[in-house]
């Protein structure tokens, strides 16, 4: 017994360890910013086309209220009253061409949204390839500055040796 509640502790300590890996990456906190930011933009654009854009196209089609549009494929009934004793069935295609509207508006906003983005990262790649070059035509500068010291040196260590031999060859004749 005291084993299995060991191997449970085990489990359940893992579990929320990884959790609370999971958690504090920032990527999660991204995602989640990015959720709240898409459903608010999304109530944006549902009042866009619903309340701006929908009205307009109706007016251009002759008055037309999209969210009315449907077929009625069985009618409700009510009783003398007026009360509604089975609601209608109807497909409200209205609402659903009101809905692809959204939904093109949104993928293009995204669409914008993305070719943006891309454009600064491609910009910040460029901009990382030129200092990446400019740091290597730097080094190699410097290497090629360091290499000249050498060679001078060797050339200054070569003449001095010349210089020295021919002073030795002079004194011992």
């Amino acid at each position: 017994m005291a084993k299995k509640t060991q191997q449970l502790k085990d489990a359940t300590g893992g579990f929320i360890k990884d959790f609370k890996a999971f958690i504090s990456r920032g990527n999660v906190v991204d995602m989640a910013v990015g959720v709240i930011i898409g459903g608010a933009f999304g109530k944006i654009v549902t009042s866009l086309v619903n309340d701006i854009i929908m009205p307009a196209i109706g007016m251009i089609f002759g008055k037309i209220k999209f969210t009315d549009l449907k077929v009625v494929m069985e009618a409700a009934v009510t009783d003398e009253a007026g009360n509604v004793l089975t609601p209608e069935v109807a497909l409200t295609y209205g609402n659903f061409i009101q809905n692809i509207v959204d939904f093109l508006i949104i993928a293009f906003c995204v669409f914008v949204m993305v070719r943006v983005i891309n454009g600064f990262r491609k910009k910040a790649i460029e901009a990382e390839k030129a200092a990446a070059a400019e740091a290597a035509a730097k080094e190699k500068e410097a290497a090629e500055a360091a290499q000249a010291v050498i060679d001078a040196r060797d050339k200054t260590q070569t003449e001095i040796l010349e210089t020295l031999k021919a002073i030795e060859k002079n004194l011992k004749k």
